[in-house]
C-alpha cells in the first residue's frame, strides 16, 4: 500500500514547524524548486560564491526535517516558498535534499520516500553514493533529484528528467548489489570518488541505509551501526542477498522481518563517523 508513505517519519516529520508546508506545490519540480531555494550542497557551495564557515558546514549533520526547518526559520522568516539567496541557505548534501523532498511532498498527500543508491550522472563511468527521492505518480514510483538545480544541471550537462530520472542513471542500493553479484557491473564502480573508496562493502553500507529509509529512519550517509561493513570487513554475502530481494519490490513485510535482525536494526543510537561518536536519533 503506497499510502503508507503519506504520513510523516521521524526524520520527515516537521514538528512545530508543519504550518510553513500548508500550501506549497505539490507536483515534483515546484517541491524541487522549493527545496532548491532553502539548502545550498556543501560540496557545490563554491559554485554558487558560497564559503561555508565551519558552524555552518556542520549543519550537514542535522538528521530530522524539523532541525533543518529551524535552521531555515532562525536565518530568514520568510514563506518556505521565497528563494533564499545561496549565501543564506542552509548547509546539507544529497540526502538532506532528498529528506526536505519527501516531507514536502508528504506534507501535500503524495506518497514520497527518501532512496539511497547510485548516481550514474557525477562522474564518467562511475556511480557515485548519492541519494533522491520517489514519489507516487500516475501509477507508478519516479524518481526526482531535488539537488539538482539549473546550475547544476548545466556544468553536469544533464539531458534527462529530473522529475523522472531513468532507473539506469540512479541505481537503488539492492539494484546495485544485485547487478554487481550477478556480474553485470563492478563493484569497485560503485562508491565515492571524493574518499576514492568504493566495492561491495559500500554497497552493502549504501543497502542497509535504504532500507531504514523505506521504513521511515533515513539515516545520514555516514552514520554507522550493526552489520555495516567496514572496507577491510568481510561482507555477509546472503544477509545482504536476502535485504536486496526484499528491498527491490519493495516487499516491506521482508523489509521490517530483516530490519527486526539484530545485525541490521537500526538502534536508538547510531555511530556519527563524521563527528566520532554515537548520537541518538532522536
Amino acid at each position: 500500500m503506497v499510502t503508507e508513505w503519506v504520513e510523516p517519519g521521524v526524520m520527515t516529520d516537521p514538528g512545530k514547524y508543519a504550518g510553513l508546508l500548508e500550501g506549497l506545490p505539490a507536483d515534483p519540480a515546484g517541491v524541487a524548486r522549493v527545496v532548491q531555494g532553502l539548502l545550498i550542497h556543501e560540496f557545490w557551495a563554491g559554485a554558487y560564491g558560497v564559503t561555508l564557515a565551519e558552524p555552518d558546514r556542520d549543519r550537514v549533520n542535522l538528521r530530522r526535517v524539523e532541525q533543518v526547518l529551524e535552521a531555515v526559520a532562525g536565518r530568514d522568516d520568510r514563506p518556505l516558498d521565497v528563494p533564499r539567496e545561496p549565501g543564506r541557505r542552509i548547509a546539507t548534501n544529497c540526502r538532506g535534499f532528498s529528506v526536505m523532498a519527501v516531507a514536502l511532498f508528504r506534507a501535500r498527500g503524495v506518497p514520497a520516500r527518501a532512496r539511497c543508491g547510485f548516481g550514474a550522472y557525477f562522474t564518467p563511468d562511475w556511480f557515485e553514493d548519492h541519494w533522491v527521492a520517489e514519489y507516487f505518480d500516475e501509477g507508478r514510483w519516479k524518481l526526482v533529484d531535488a539537488q539538482i538545480d539549473d546550475l547544476q544541471r548545466r556544468q553536469l550537462a544533464l539531458e534527462f528528467a529530473l522529475t523522472d530520472v531513468p532507473r539506469d542513471q540512479f541505481v537503488i542500493a539492492g539494484d546495485a548489489w544485485a547487478q554487481t553479484r550477478a556480474g553485470r557491473a563492478d563493484p569497485d564502480r560503485f562508491g565515492l570518488t571524493g574518499l576514492k573508496e568504493a566495492g561491495a562493502w559500500w554497497i552493502a553500507a549504501n543497502l542497509m541505509r535504504d532500507a531504514a529509509a523505506l521504513d521511515n529512519v533515513e539515516l545520514l550517509p555516514w552514520d554507522l551501526w550493526g552489520a555495516m561493513p567496514e572496507p577491510t570487513d568481510a561482507v555477509d554475502v546472503a544477509l545482504f542477498d536476502e535485504l536486496a530481494a526484499a528491498t527491490a519490490g519493495p516487499s516491506m513485510a521482508d523489509v521490517r522481518r530483516l530490519l527486526a535482525d539484530e545485525r541490521l536494526r537500526v538502534p536508538a543510537e547510531v555511530f556519527n563517523h563524521q563527528h566520532g561518536r554515537k548520537e541518538a536519533l532522536v
